[in-house]
């Protein structure tokens, strides 16, 4: 099973040292490196890889900003020579973080961890129906000592939540474990849709929407919360929506 890879790092010989590190591991598949974060931005949309090494500190925009541009985020390794970033890398959910000079075994740990985690994501996505979900079916959730049978109708809102999703229907907010983006491939695009990397809402909940900065939109569901759309996913959410 392939892991489709993104290196980004303004230092040409940093992105060098790392594809030299990468061609180690047969799993991973190096589908593009970039040298500038604008291009990296433009590319990690269009391919939509698995995993990212991501430099922080880069002309013009960092790697958090990067992030946060982006409306899928996949798995990210931090590359850096600072240390003094770790902390906000894993607010982020980066799965490591990874000093300059880099140590081999030191990698090979973090790339390990990543195909283990990002191989088990994928058979999950395998092994469930394919079958496209619609607000029609039930799902079954268990958070701790908890269960529920729960028609997506009834769920609001999907938050990503670090390594999880929580779901939000009728009071209750249990967290499942999952990934956002693998949800986001499952649920039905005309009920469901992806407001930006934190959120995918239920279209039939939507109460309101108003203009929002940047071109974007904030939309209010009916229970009152407000979600901003991000300028991209706006023109989306305008086609879906209109006659």
């Amino acid at each position: 099973m392939k892991i489709k890879t993104i290196v980004v790092d303004d230092e040409r010989l940093g992105r060098k040292e790392l594809l030299l590190l990468i061609e180690q591991h047969s799993n991973l598949e190096v589908i593009a490196d970039y040298g500038n974060p604008e291009e990296a931005r433009q590319g990690i949309e269009d391919l939509q890889p698995d995993l990212l090494f991501l430099d922080i500190q880069m002309p013009g925009k960092n790697g958090f900003e990067l992030l946060e541009e982006l409306e899928r985020v996949p798995r990210v390794i931090f590359v850096t020579a600072y240390d003094e970033f770790a902390i906000q890398a894993f607010e982020v959910n980066a799965l490591d973080y990874i000093l300059k000079p880099v140590e081999e075994e030191r990698f090979t740990n973090a790339v390990n961890k990543a195909i283990e985690l990002i191989s088990e994501e994928k058979k999950q996505l395998e092994n469930t129906n394919s079958k496209e979900l619609t607000g029609d079916d039930q799902v079954f959730l268990k958070d701790g000592e908890r269960c529920w049978f729960v028609h997506l109708r009834d769920v609001e809102k999907f938050e990503s939540i670090g390594n999880y999703v929580k779901v939000y229907f009728n009071g209750n907010k249990p967290l499942i474990l999952k990934s956002l983006n693998n949800l986001d491939k499952r649920l039905s695009d005309k009920e469901f849709f992806r407001a930006n990397r934190k959120f995918i809402i239920n279209l039939k909940w939507i109460q309101r929407i108003d203009p929002w900065f940047n071109g974007g939109m904030q939309v209010e569901l009916k229970t009152g919360d407000k979600i901003e759309i991000s300028r991209r996913q706006a023109s989306r959410l305008k086609e879906l929506m209109s006659l």
